[in-house]
């Protein structure tokens, strides 16, 4: 558990008698920029979305755990520290400070990580709540986040809504993979699933279509409850471009995503971009966000990448290949 002690903010699970196993490329510059701001970054364009991604396992330092910890609300810091599970606490303690600091690049240090306040829609999807400031006008952004035991990260637009989702691409499932499958998805993607006769293959298409939905109903602002799976169909439309696997599978960039509505309660519309690609090699990351125009389906994401480790380190790194479009 992480104990709260005042003026320190000692994580417990860092509190060994051995030495905190310091990341070593990070040593020689950590004290050196734990005290500064994020670095600034251009907002994005139009039609472009930013993801940030940070991986948990490489954030071992106490210093810099504690640095995040001080930049957190008091409630934020509360619903850590309530917390069950030592990767529990740090997971949230992480995503809270990626948000956080990410959020801040994009103010020109206007508004600093500490400062930013948030509110939750009707549905719990949280958004930033900008303070009146007669100097300076504050940006349209909107942002989600996503993460796993292994992988936390951000996206970001400006002016249109944005749902994010990254899955373990080896994730073990609770209950028998077709179980799950009819338990979760619409006829239509059952029959997707089961026609696919390699069970590697079905559990990776499995994976795919499950953060796609995700970040479909992320970015929609409601999430499962509101928008259960089972009320829209992900549909994959080939292109000519697009190649068959062995076993039934597509993959090709110039895939296209489509979203086919089943529940009528439910407003389901096709003015949605989707993003499918793989980091770091181990995950599925899953971007939806909204184009009222959408003058080309076969036009992707503009898509930037950066790995960061806030306060210490970003990286900007090249934009995968995209699975689906």
């Amino acid at each position: 558990m992480i104990k709260f002690v005042p003026r320190c903010y000692m994580l417990s699970f860092l509190c060994k008698r051995s030495c905190p196993m310091p990341i070593p490329r990070l040593t020689s510059k950590l004290f050196s920029s734990l005290s500064s701001n994020s670095v600034p970054i251009a907002l994005p364009s139009h039609r472009e979305t930013h993801f940030w991604y940070m991986l948990p396992d490489e954030v071992k330092d106490q210093a810099l755990l504690n640095r995040y910890l001080e930049i957190l609300s008091p409630c934020e810091r509360e619903n850590i520290l309530s917390m069950k599970g030592n990767d529990l606490q740090k997971g949230a303690l992480l995503a809270r400070a990626l948000v956080r600091t990410t959020l801040s690049r994009y103010t020109n240090s206007h508004v600093a990580p500490k400062s930013l306040m948030f509110r939750k829609n009707q549905y719990g999807k949280p958004e930033v709540e900008w303070q009146p400031d007669e100097n300076w006008n504050p940006p349209s952004l909107h942002f989600n986040i996503s993460h796993s035991s292994s992988l936390i990260a951000c996206g970001v637009t400006l002016d249109v809504p944005i749902g994010i989702d990254v899955e373990e691409k080896q994730r073990t499932l609770k209950s028998n993979l077709l179980s799950f499958t009819r338990r979760y998805f619409s006829s239509d993607e059952v029959e997707y699933i089961c026609a696919i006769s390699d069970p590697e293959i079905q559990k990776q298409e499995l994976n795919k279509l499950w953060t796609l939905k995700e970040a479909y109903v992320k970015a929609l602002g409601r999430g499962i409850a509101a928008a259960p799976f089972k009320g829209f169909n992900i549909k994959f439309i080939a292109t000519s471009n697009s190649k068959e696997q062995g076993s039934g599978a597509f993959v090709s960039e110039a895939f296209h995503v489509v979203v086919e509505a089943i529940d009528a309660s439910i407003h389901h519309t096709n003015n949605w971009r989707f993003a499918l690609f793989e980091v770091v090699g181990s995950h599925y990351a899953a971007i939806c966000v909204k184009d009222s125009k959408m003058e080309d389906e076969a036009t992707p994401i503009k898509l930037k990448v950066w790995k960061t480790i806030p306060f210490v380190e970003d990286v900007r790194v090249s934009v995968p290949q995209f699975l689906c479009i």
